[in-house]
């Protein structure tokens, strides 16, 4: 089965009524996600698409029983509050395609994930997670009819730091009949309730996965992160990766606020050794990924 979500992942939206939760409902819903119910304080009792709608996740629980994901499409100063009520729920998997969300915010988030253990947080600042052909959390591929252009089933997992770089580089995997097994955007924001490293030990144990791809960006240190979960892990199925902003010099901020080079650290040239270090097929133009994932394969 795919890692994140399948077919099989029962699903909740928090926020689904406001404009951008009831769009994405619909796509997720076409798709063939299966969305269980939405959340939005004082509006229980509604329907969305044909989706009913609670006041409370608690509400969700006592109906439906146990709920694997929630999908959070709320105001990035609202989603503390979400988020920790789908942990307190016990709701193990939660995407958050929301941006502008304060740090500390994220830090609370984040604890509380750790505390509840076994807790799986996507973003913030993530389009989403798409398994080609099963389902689909968050807006990544944007309508249905995209995204089964887009995203077709295959065997490489795309781990990406950009959202829009998520989609062409499953495009171009897809086109050349290779496919897709699992596209993760990991998100935009300074810190992220799972890091890009985070994400290798998964792919390594999805049984569909025979290959990775990285779409990484200078700024920041997860493609260093990367390198060393790669090693200590003992990731074996092979890695193809390309850093965008090879030539930008040092200070200048790059695409996401997470995206910056500064003394030192975060370089195209550190990012790229430390990635062949860890025997990692590093690629210098977006357009070599995917002979270099044929090559691998």
């Amino acid at each position: 089965m795919a890692f994140l979500i399948d077919e099989g992942t029962s699903v909740i939206i928090q926020g689904i009524t406001g404009r951008e939760g009831s769009a994405r409902a619909r796509f997720m819903l076409e798709y063939g996600t299966k969305v269980v119910a939405g959340v939005t304080p004082g509006r229980g009792g509604q329907e969305v698409w044909g989706i009913p709608v609670y006041d409370s996740v608690k509400e969700v629980i006592e109906e439906f029983g146990e709920i694997d994901a929630s999908v959070t499409f709320v105001p990035g100063p609202q989603l503390k509050d979400a988020a920790l009520e789908a942990i307190e729920a016990d709701i193990k998997k939660i995407f958050m395609p929301v941006e502008r969300v304060p740090l500390h915010d994220i830090l609370a988030i984040i604890a509380s994930a750790n505390a509840a253990k076994n807790s799986i947080l996507v973003g913030p600042g993530s389009l989403g997670v798409i398994s080609p052909g099963k389902a689909v959390a968050g807006w990544l591929g944007g309508s249905d009819e995209a995204a089964r252009e887009a995203f077709k089933p295959g065997c490489v997992a795309v781990l990406s730091r950009s959202g829009g770089q998520t989609a062409t580089v499953s495009w171009a995997l897809s086109s050349a009949g290779i496919g897709v097994s699992t596209a993760v955007h990991v998100g935009t924001e300074p810190v992220l309730g799972t890091t890009l490293a985070e994400y290798l030990p998964m792919c390594e144990e999805d049984r569909e996965t025979k290959a990775i791809v990285i779409f990484g960006e200078i700024g920041g240190v997860a493609e260093e992160e990367a390198a060393e979960v790669i090693k200590e892990y003992g990731i074996e199925k092979p890695i193809v990766a390309y850093i965008a902003g090879s030539s930008l010099p040092s200070g200048i901020r790059f695409s996401h606020a997470s995206a910056i080079v500064e003394g030192g650290k975060g370089t195209f040239e550190s990012k790229r050794k430390a990635l062949e270090r860890a025997g990692v097929y590093v690629v210098e133009r977006p357009i070599e990924i995917v002979e270099k994932v044929k090559e691998v394969l």
